[in-house]
C-alpha cells in the first residue's frame, strides 16, 4: 500500500487557479479515518450516507489517489492532508482556543459551552479527536464528520482568493470551522490568510458548486447545498478581487442526486466537459442567470439564459464538446450519475481520474480519443520515470469500489490551492 507519510511540503502556500483543467500543483485531501468508523445504520442518514463503508478499503483506495496526484506533480507538497495539518495547528494554543470559540457560537444547541474551560485544558491530539470523531474524554460527544474526506465542498480557490463554504447542513458545519482555523492560524498560510472571501450569515455555499470554466467565467451551482443569496455574494466579491467579468448561476433540481453542480458537469480539459445529458440537451433542466458587474459598486447586470451549454459557447472563446455521462441510454445516464461519472477530476488538461465502475463513461472518454488505464497500471509505467503531460489524452480508472458508495467522486475529494496558471502554458 502507498505510504502514510506526507512528503516534506512548501513553506508557505499560493493560490492560484484560474481554469479547472491547468496541472496540478497542489491539492488539499482528507483520507478517511476512525470518523468513518463511527457511521452506523441508525446516524447515517443524519451524516449524509446511504451506506457503511469499510473503513480499510476507503483508506487504500484513498491513499491510491494520494500516490496518483504525487507522481503526476512531482514536487514536494503536492498533497496536503486536513487531518495533518490540523494536528499541526492545534500545537498552537490561540488556535485551539479559536476553534473552541466557533464552536459554541455554532453549535449552541449543545452543552459545549458548559464545557468549554475544559475543552481548552484538552492536549492537541485529544482537541484533533474531538474536531474529526467527536469523542474526547470529557462528557461531550459530537456527531463525527464522515464527510470531511469531501474536501472540495470546505472552500474554493478563485484565481488568488479562497471562499469559504458555508455548510447547508448541521452534519458539516464543524467542516467550515475546521477550514477557517487552519487559514487563519497555520503558519503555511500566513502569506494568503488575507486573501480569504467570508461570506455572510445566513447564505449557504459549498465548493462542490463552484467550477472555473475560464479565467473570466465562473459557474456556481443554484443547488439544495448553494443558496442564490450566496451566489450575490460570491459574485461581488469576485468581480472586486479577480478578473472574473461573468458569473452564471446554474439552476439544479434541489435533490441529493443532484445536490452539486459538478455531480453533472466537470471539465475534462479545456474544451471538453464530461456532463450529465439532461444538463445539456433538456430545455427545462439547468437554465443560467448570467451576473455581470453593473456601473455603480454592487450593482449587477443580469440575464436569464435557458441553457448551460449554449452560454458557454457564447461567452468562451472556443468550441466546448459535451461528452455524456453513461453514454446514450437514460438509464445508464442515470445510474452513472448516481456514482459520478460525471464528477471526474482533472489533474492536467485531458488527464483526468474517475470511478472505474462507471465504465459507459469511459466508454465515451475512448470515443472522444481518451487512453483509458487504471491507477495502478499507470503508477507502475510511471514508477522509475517523470510523467509529463500533454502528449496524449488519459482518463484514468480509480476503483472506487468503498469510496463511491460515499456519493461523491474524485472531483468532491479533492480541493485544488494551486494550479499551473493558463498564462505560463
Amino acid at each position: 500500500m502507498p505510504d502514510t507519510v506526507a512528503p516534506p511540503r512548501p513553506e508557505s502556500a499560493t493560490f492560484q487557479v484560474d481554469t479547472e483543467s491547468m496541472p496540478l500543483e497542489q491539492v488539499l485531501v482528507h483520507t478517511p479515518g476512525h470518523e468513518m468508523e463511527l457511521v452506523a445504520p441508525d446516524n447515517r442518514l443524519d451524516l449524509l450516507f446511504d451506506d457503511i463503508l469499510f473503513l480499510g478499503n476507503a483508506r487504500d483506495e484513498h491513499l491510491l489517489m494520494c500516490t496518483l496526484f504525487e507522481k503526476v506533480v512531482d514536487a514536494p507538497g503536492a498533497v496536503l492532508q486536513v487531518s495533518e495539518l490540523l494536528l499541526d495547528v492545534f500545537q498552537q494554543e490561540d488556535a485551539r482556543a479559536d476553534f473552541i470559540d466557533r464552536l459554541c457560537r455554532v453549535m449552541p444547541e449543545t452543552n459545549i459551552q458548559a464545557v468549554r474551560h475544559e475543552l481548552k485544558q484538552l492536549a492537541p491530539s485529544e482537541l484533533h479527536s474531538l474536531a474529526l470523531t467527536g469523542e474526547s474524554p470529557l462528557p461531550l460527544r459530537l456527531p463525527p464528520l464522515p464527510n470531511l474526506m469531501f474536501t472540495r465542498d470546505l472552500a474554493a480557490v478563485v484565481h488568488d482568493r479562497i471562499v469559504i463554504s458555508h455548510a447547508a447542513t448541521a452534519a458539516r458545519s464543524r467542516e467550515s470551522i475546521i477550514m477557517q482555523v487552519l487559514l487563519h492560524h497555520h503558519r503555511f498560510f500566513n502569506d494568503v490568510k488575507d486573501r480569504v472571501i467570508t461570506l455572510p450569515e445566513g447564505v449557504t455555499f459549498e465548493g462542490g458548486d463552484l467550477l472555473m470554466a475560464a479565467p473570466d467565467v465562473l459557474l456556481i451551482g443554484h443547488s439544495e447545498r448553494t443558496s442564490f443569496g450566496a451566489i450575490m455574494a460570491i459574485a461581488h466579491q469576485v468581480f472586486e478581487h479577480t478578473p472574473i467579468e461573468h458569473v452564471l448561476a446554474v439552476d439544479l433540481p434541489k435533490r441529493r442526486s443532484t445536490m452539486h453542480l459538478d455531480t453533472v458537469f466537470t471539465f475534462a480539459s479545456p474544451n471538453e466537459c464530461v456532463a450529465f445529458p439532461p444538463l445539456v440537451d433538456d430545455p427545462s433542466y439547468g437554465y443560467a442567470v448570467h451576473l455581470t458587474e453593473g456601473s455603480e459598486p454592487g450593482q449587477f447586470i443580469t440575464d436569464m439564459r435557458p441553457n448551460l451549454c449554449d452560454v458557454l459557447n457564447d461567452l468562451i472563446d472556443r468550441d466546448l464538446t459535451f461528452i455524456p455521462c453513461g453514454g446514450p441510454d437514460r438509464i445508464n445516464q442515470e445510474r452513472e450519475q448516481w456514482t459520478d461519472g460525471a464528477n471526474v477530476f482533472a489533474v492536467a488538461p485531458g488527464v483526468i481520474v474517475g470511478y472505474e465502475r462507471n465504465r459507459r463513461t469511459f466508454e465515451e472518454l475512448r470515443n472522444h480519443g481518451y487512453r483509458v488505464v487504471s491507477a495502478e497500471n499507470f503508477l507502475s509505467y510511471y514508477q522509475d520515470s517523470t510523467f509529463t503531460p500533454g502528449d496524449e489524452k488519459l482518463a484514468i480508472q480509480l476503483a472506487g469500489t468503498e469510496l463511491s458508495r460515499g456519493r461523491g467522486g474524485p472531483r468532491c475529494m479533492t480541493l485544488p490551492l494551486a494550479r499551473t496558471s493558463i498564462h505560463d502554458m
